[in-house]
């Protein structure tokens, strides 16, 4: 039974890797959408990965003006996912 905690415990800490990088990629992706080209190299690789979970909602959460707050509203539902894989981590042991 230990091994599967110990793959179970693995997994999780993929996971919250894997949500950290893309709170990051969320950031760069907001910051870049002021200053570079959105037909750069670099810009449409991160929206590609970024825009099918921002998409959503923005459909949900139209704009104020010029803000976007759908990438707001992502990194605050990805804490919350973080939160309760940490939690799930720590009441396995």
């Amino acid at each position: 039974m230990g091994t599967v905690y110990g793959i179970i415990h693995w997994v999780i800490q993929i996971i919250l890797w894997i949500i950290q990088v893309f709170i990051l990629l969320i950031v760069v992706q907001a910051i870049l959408s002021y200053f570079m080209d959105p037909y750069h190299r670099v810009r449409r690789t991160i929206d590609s990965i970024v825009n099918p979970f921002l998409n959503p909602i923005r459909r949900l959460i139209p704009r104020t003006g010029n803000l976007d707050f759908s990438p707001m509203v992502l990194i605050i539902l990805l804490w919350i996912l973080e939160r309760v894989l940490q939690s799930l981590l720590f009441s396995l042991g």
